[in-house]
This record gives structure tokens, C-alpha cells and sequence, in this order.
């Protein structure tokens, strides 16, 4: 019942709103003399304001110029001492215009409402209209007014370093590119920065990483030799040249000094299983340096070392389950030696292990499923 008396409220808002000009008196409309001052004025206000509305974008530039054209002839007829010619109308055009306000309006309005509208739909947020498209409006109505900002000041890095990821995460690559060496340029040297930028020039090349993305990556490595973005990314570019052992071996490391939290964990992960966890037929539970000595011993020596190895391993886990990456390393280290049935019953034990935390048991569901034993 509120709904419909507010409604009734407008309506009559709306109807007074069209019957108080056509009550006026012409006469107010034709007089001339000390007011023709202020007339002026408030017509170059009005002019001056169209052009802020349509600099905004507020209004279009066709309504502005017919805006721009009436109120123009109105401030020449007002600086010429001559009225403004105002509508002529009679007492009966005025009745029948006010009969069809009063009656047509409301049948109107209810006619198309009661088709159309929904009086009984709950309201719908503000906030959540405004998501979605709107939001990527907003945004990329806020990137416009940010490199507003830096075409008028080129050397604020702080105003770089929020515009380039807001860029990469827009597709915009090479403006990302651009906004990311504005930042090193403004901002100075991290690791970050240059991985970063290494990663918006892979984005560019279609997820190639080109020959000066990976000199931006060795130079973030350099600077910092833990940096996960640039460990990862200089793996990829060994995958792409077809260098699996090297890809592998770097995101093993990667893996072996990352928390156990680390959200980019599992990309790791799957990319290593992707490279065969290093290739050549090893075991990834072995050591880089293991690795290089095993090369020179015979087959049967070398299958023993393994499988010593990976029983050792076995046994670790069993007194210590929380070792999320151990498990994974065994349960590779099986299906490495067809061993698909131990596989099976280490996934198993694992999961036992640590169904008492979420985060790692997550961790490890994830790292399974690219083991191929998500089941």
C-alpha cells in the first residue's frame, strides 16, 4: 500500500509539474527593462554550462548544440533591450492541455506499468546493479582519467605502477608494456617490477616468452634469486625451447623453498607434471645433485638407488604426513616406476594424513589431480 501511495505522490508531482507553466501569464514572459541585465547573465550561465556538461559527456553533442542555438537566441534578444518571444497560447489550448494532464497521465502511466512493471519484485541493491558491465565501465572510465593524469604529469611512478596491471588485467599488453618501464623508470629497481614487466611482454606475444621477456626475468632472478614470478616464468621459457630438464629442475626448486600456502603452488605443480618432473626417466624425490651422479652408474645400480631412495621417502612420510610436497614427490615417483597400484595407496595415505587441514588437503587433491589420480 506504501509503494502505491508514493507512486500516487509522483504522479501528482509530475502533473503539477506540467500544469504550472501553462497557468503562468504570457506577461511575465514579455517584459522588458532592469531585468534584461540579469537575463544576460543567467544566459551566458546557461551557455557556460552546456559546455561543461558536454565535456563531461553528460549530454550529447546534438542536444547540446540545439541547447547552445535557443538559449544563444535568447541572450541576443535579451542584449538587444527585445523580449524573447514566448508561446502564445489560449485560455482554451491551456484547458484541453490541462484535462489531458490530469486524465492521460495517470492512464498512461498505469497502462504500461501494469504490462511491464513488477510492484511485487524485492528490491535490487544499488551495489549490485552497479557490478558487471557497469563495474568494467567504471574501471575503464577510471583508467581514462588516470592516464589523463600521467599525460600532464609523466613522472608520477606511483600513478604507473597502479595503471599497468589495471592495463594487463584490461588485454591492454602493450600499454601495460609501456606503463610497466614508465614505473621501473620513475620507480627505480625490484624484482617485482621487472617481472612484471617481463610477464606483460609474454602476455603481448601470446603467452610466448620472447627473448626480451626473458632478459627481463633474468634480470628480476638477479636481483632476487627466490622471486617466484621469474623462477616460474624462466622454467617456461626452458619448456619452450624444449628444454624439459632444465624447466623441471627449476620448478622443483621453486617448489622446495615455497610455503605451503603459496596460491601459485599448483600452477607450479601441474606445470612440472606437464614436463614429465623433470624427464630422463628420474625420480623427481631425488636431489639435482643425486641426479648428476647417478648419470655415470649402471641401470640396475642406479633402478636400486632409486627405489632405496624412494622407500626412504616412504618411510619419512609415515612419521611426519604434514609434508604436502613429500607425498606428491612419492606418488610421482611410483607411477615414474609403473608402480600405479603403490601410487593409488600413497594418494590414499596422504590424504588420511592430512584430512585434519583443509589448506592441505587441498593443496594435495589439487596436486594429485595433475598425478592424474584425482579419484
Amino acid at each position: 500500500m506504501t509503494l502505491w501511495f508514493v507512486f500516487a505522490l509522483m504522479t501528482v508531482a509530475a502533473i503539477f509539474a506540467v500544469l504550472l507553466p501553462l497557468g503562468r501569464s504570457g506577461r511575465a514572459q514579455e517584459q522588458g527593462g532592469p531585468n534584461q541585465g540579469s537575463e544576460v547573465a543567467v544566459y551566458k550561465d546557461q551557455l557556460a554550462e552546456i559546455e561543461r556538461d558536454l565535456a563531461v559527456g553528460l549530454i550529447a553533442a546534438p542536444e547540446a548544440e540545439a541547447a547552445r542555438v535557443e538559449i544563444s537566441r535568447r541572450l541576443l534578444a535579451a542584449a538587444a533591450g527585445e523580449p524573447a518571444a514566448a508561446p502564445k497560447s489560449n485560455l482554451k489550448w491551456r484547458r484541453s492541455a490541462a484535462v489531458l494532464a490530469l486524465v492521460g497521465l495517470p492512464l498512461v502511466a498505469i497502462g504500461v506499468y501494469m504490462p511491464l512493471g513488477s510492484p511485487r519484485l524485492q528490491d535490487f541493491p544499488l551495489a549490485e546493479r552497479e557490478r558487471g558491465t557497469g563495474m568494467a565501465r567504471s574501471l575503464e572510465n577510471l583508467v581514462v582519467q588516470v592516464e589523463q593524469h600521467l599525460e600532464k604529469n609523466p613522472t608520477d611512478g606511483r600513478g604507473w605502477n597502479v595503471l599497468a596491471p589495471v592495463l594487463q588485467r584490461l588485454g591492454r599488453f602493450d600499454d601495460a608494456v609501456r606503463a610497466y618501464r614508465n614505473s621501473l623508470t620513475y620507480n627505480g629497481e625490484s624484482p617485482e617490477r621487472r617481472s612484471d614487466l617481463g610477464e606483460a611482454i609474454a602476455a603481448a606475444a601470446g603467452g610466448v616468452v620472447t627473448a626480451e621477456a626473458k632478459t627481463e626475468f633474468e634480470r628480476a632472478h638477479a636481483l632476487d634469486a627466490d622471486d617466484p614470478k621469474s623462477n616460474y616464468f624462466l622454467g617456461l621459457a626452458a619448456e619452450q625451447d624444449g628444454r624439459k630438464d632444465d624447466a623441471a629442475n627449476i620448478w622443483r626448486a621453486l617448489l622446495a623453498k615455497a610455503p605451503a600456502d603459496a596460491p601459485w603452488r599448483p600452477l607450479v605443480q601441474s606445470s612440472l607434471a606437464r614436463v614429465g618432473g623433470g624427464g630422463s626417466g628420474t625420480v623427481p624425490a631425488l636431489s639435482d645433485e643425486t641426479i648428476a651422479a647417478s648419470k655415470d652408474m649402471a641401470e640396475g645400480d642406479r633402478n636400486a638407488m632409486v627405489r632405496g631412495m624412494v622407500e626412504r621417502l616412504a618411510t619419512r612420510l609415515k612419521q611426519n604426513g604434514d609434508d604436502v610436497e613429500g607425498w606428491l614427490r612419492l606418488v610421482r615417483a611410483y607411477l615414474v616406476m609403473g608402480d600405479r597400484d603403490k601410487a593409488k595407496g600413497a594418494s590414499t595415505d596422504a590424504r588420511q594424513a592430512v584430512a585434519n587441514d583443509a589448506e592441505r588437503l587441498r593443496q594435495l587433491n589439487e596436486g594429485l589431480k595433475t598425478l592424474g589420480l584425482d579419484g
